[in-house]
């Protein structure tokens, strides 16, 4: 565990016009913690962990939460927090008029990443 415990998330949040913007936070064996910075019109592709969970807490903003490969999506807004599970595809399409913002936090670190491809 790190000695810094408190982190002021506005000092990772950084605005990209390509693609959404990952700034982790602090990484643990037990945990990546990371802030998204997703701008209208941008989309973090949808994806799994396979050994692992990944906790949303949005912050600003909103997107489409996408639950499946098939493509269904949730709409996410402030204060909602999305969880998925070991293997459960995710990703979010910001379709509003401001900055989506949100706290990620994947268990364990080394939960794996995988890539879905696009629905078609």
């Amino acid at each position: 565990m790190p000695s810094r415990r408190i982190f002021p998330s506005a000092a990772y949040m950084t605005p990209a016009d390509e693609e959404p913007v990952r700034s982790v936070v602090v990484e643990t064996p037990e945990a990546v913690v990371v802030a998204w910075y997703v701008q209208p019109g941008q989309r973090i592709p949808a994806h799994i962990h396979p050994a692992g969970q990944d906790t949303w807490t949005v912050l600003s903003g909103q997107g489409l939460y996408q639950t499946n490969a098939e493509g269904d999506t949730r709409p996410l807004k402030p204060g909602d927090i999305a969880i998925a599970g070991p293997g459960s595809v995710h990703g979010v399409y910001n379709h509003g008029n401001e900055v989506l913002q949100f706290i990620s936090v994947v268990t364990p670190a080394a939960a794996g990443y995988e890539r879905l491809s696009d629905p078609a």
